[in-house]
């Protein structure tokens, strides 16, 4: 198996939404190798800002599809969120955040 075959397989991606009215981020989707491409080229096509941290990513794969993220990763999801308002798409504020790793830390 090649090095890039390994790196894709590695890769993890993870999906959020947050209405107004949940009390936390939802998990979406979750993926892993060639699904979690597509959670992030999805994203990228619908313009949902993707962020890659690998070790939010490890964490938030463990999660149930439909759970709220858990109150020790608020913060964590928070500094996201407010790092892509500060830089939103046209100025319209984003529901969905992509927390995606390119690799599996070694």
């Amino acid at each position: 198996m090649s090095k890039y075959e390994k790196e894709r397989l590695n890769q993890k991606a993870v999906a959020l939404k947050y209405d107004g009215g949940d009390i936390a981020p939802v998990i979406v989707a979750t993926g892993l190798g060639y699904m979690a491409e597509r959670i992030v080229q999805t994203a990228l096509e619908q313009n949902v800002p993707v962020y890659e941290d690998t070790s939010l990513a490890t964490l938030l794969s463990r999660l149930e599809l439909g759970e709220e993220i858990p109150q020790e990763l608020y913060q964590l999801v928070v500094d996201i969120y407010v790092y892509f308002l500060k830089f939103s798409f046209g100025g319209k504020e984003q529901g969905e955040v992509q927390a995606s790793s390119p690799q599996e830390e070694q």
